[in-house]
């Protein structure tokens, strides 16, 4: 079933996060895009940093993007990546002013309407913080995976927890924390001094059972390379900034590979109607069929149950002898929501409750022994 939130010929999506803004965010996403694309790789950079799109002045260019026949947007290219920003459709004196619903709406726009092409990897450089473009692409995009940046202060396990909880409850998996400005490089001796206190952003990855990806120290040369449109990884390959971006790129190309090998078990390789079943396929081979309605049964949205108590509502009694699904829709790598012909749609079935359904109808089935 293809995924309209996971362009087409795309093969990764990883969100850049950060719990608040500050910590370097979009110049971390810059340098891993253009690090991974000089190892190789096929890379996109999504800004979907509506309210403050910093990219084109990164990567040096903010020339209106075409259009294809339908109308699709061609990013733009720059040190290898193709990217694609809000700082390209606005002008730098006009501030954004939307309210959330229209934000996230014109960053899901930025997954569907634009030509990304073959890519390897799609870094999506998230607004600071948690608000509404944040959950939006949480829950609806088919991320890979999730790299929070942080700070070494000590207010360091806060932010990388408001990063952590936008993603656990719709199974995201977080490939790890990156401890920006961990310490301060002279330019021109290129000694290390710790400026702040240290191993903030490590001793949050290990307290939270994440990998640490590495840190970057801070360096002034860093700036100088992002406001001239240059990132420090062409620029200055050889400081000690430039030389961390290039293991951190290769360390989260590893966490991905490791992550979808350990996800593919357990995603729906495809979901269908079939008679009077909808049948899941799993990566891992076996399928699994629901009723329709086990499955109304167990729709775990608002309407269905009480928020505050947990409890089901006894809604069957007044569903109609024929109801079905009308449409199947995938919700990223993260599950399905069913439009069922009756007008009910607010039901999203996460894979994980889709596999624990199927086990507790196993564990009835069995015979005792």
């Amino acid at each position: 079933m293809p995924d309209p939130t996971k362009p087409d010929g795309v093969q990764n999506v990883v969100a850049i996060a950060s719990g608040k803004g500050g910590v370097g965010k979009s110049t971390v996403s810059a340098n891993l895009a253009v690090a991974l694309a000089a190892d190789g790789a096929r890379v996109g950079l999504l800004d979907a940093d509506v309210y403050g799109p910093s990219q084109t002045t990164m990567l040096g260019m903010d020339d209106r993007p075409d259009t294809d026949e339908h109308r699709r947007l061609l990013p733009h290219e720059a040190h290898g990546v193709r990217f694609i920003s809000m700082g390209m459709l606005s002008s730098k004196e006009t501030p954004v002013i939307w309210r959330g619903p229209m934000a996230s709406r014109l960053v899901q726009q930025f997954f569907s309407g634009v030509v990304w092409g073959e890519l390897d990897y799609l870094l999506v450089d998230l607004p600071p913080g948690t608000g509404d473009v944040q959950l939006t692409i949480a829950q609806t995009a088919a991320l890979a995976g999730a790299v929070i940046v942080t700070t070494p202060q000590a207010v360091a396990r806060t932010i990388a927890e408001k990063g952590l909880r936008m993603f656990q409850p719709v199974r995201v998996p977080v490939l790890g924390v990156i401890e920006n400005m961990s310490s301060f490089a002279c330019p021109h001796c290129g000694e290390t001094t710790n400026i702040f206190s240290t191993g903030g952003g490590e001793e949050v990855a290990q307290d939270l059972g994440l990998p640490f990806l590495g840190g970057v120290p801070l360096d002034p040369r860093v700036v100088v390379a992002g406001d001239a449109g240059t990132p420090t990884v062409v620029r200055d390959p050889g400081t000690p900034a430039a030389v961390a971006f290039r293991e951190i790129a290769r360390k989260v190309a590893l966490e991905v590979a490791r992550s979808n090998q350990a996800e593919r078990g357990g995603v729906a390789e495809s979901v269908r109607v079939e008679g009077n079943a909808v049948v899941v396929r799993w990566h891992d081979g076996p399928e699994d069929r629901f009723g329709f309605e086990h499955l109304r049964n167990h729709c775990p949205c608002a309407t269905c149950v009480d928020e505050w108590s947990g409890k089901r509502r006894s809604l069957t009694l007044l569903l109609p002898t024929n109801f079905a699904p009308k449409k199947l829709v995938p919700v990223g790598n993260y599950g399905v929501q069913i439009h069922w012909n009756d007008g009910h749609e607010t039901g999203i079935y996460s894979h994980h409750l889709l596999r624990r359904l199927a086990r507790q109808r196993e564990e009835v089935t069995s015979p005792a022994g």
